[in-house]
């Protein structure tokens, strides 16, 4: 069964100790948002995963991102959320990979509590060709000496 979250009302999410953000619910118009991101449409083709992952994860923080707390300068002080500030904490790499599994992660997988559905027969494999002969067992040959 497929559970919908029916609140629309952003939630805090503790990503370390002492640290925690105010995030959008995930939705559609926010992974497309961030996929039209000009830093993500821009990257290169042969950008590797690890660029496509920081520079999505940066184009969807900046989106999703409305407040955070535990966040200051180098004197303790709290910082407001901008978009620089975003990205210098998501080169916290424990940050970052928290961010990732806790926030971007769950919100792509529907299968986390059952929420999914089997993989459809009429899929894109379904219409494939076998390129390689079928193996089949030979009789072993026998061995003159």
């Amino acid at each position: 069964m497929l559970r919908l979250n029916l609140s629309r009302e952003p939630e805090w999410l503790d990503l370390a100790p002492g640290l925690r953000l105010l995030l959008a619910p995930m939705s559609t118009a926010l992974m497309m948002a961030a996929r039209a991101d000009p830093a993500v449409q821009d990257l290169p083709e042969d950008a590797s995963n690890d660029q496509r992952g920081m520079v999505f994860a940066r184009a969807l923080a900046r989106r999703a991102l409305l407040d955070w707390e535990g966040v200051g300068d180098a004197e303790g002080n709290p910082i407001p959320v901008t978009p620089e500030c975003i990205d210098a904490l998501l080169d916290i790499f424990p940050i970052f990979d928290a961010f990732q599994t806790e926030y971007v992660g769950k919100g792509l997988m529907l299968d986390a509590e059952g929420n999914a559905f089997a993989p459809s027969p009429t899929g894109t494999s379904v219409g494939a060709i076998a390129t390689a002969p079928p193996v089949t067992a030979s009789a072993p040959t026998a061995r003159h000496g």
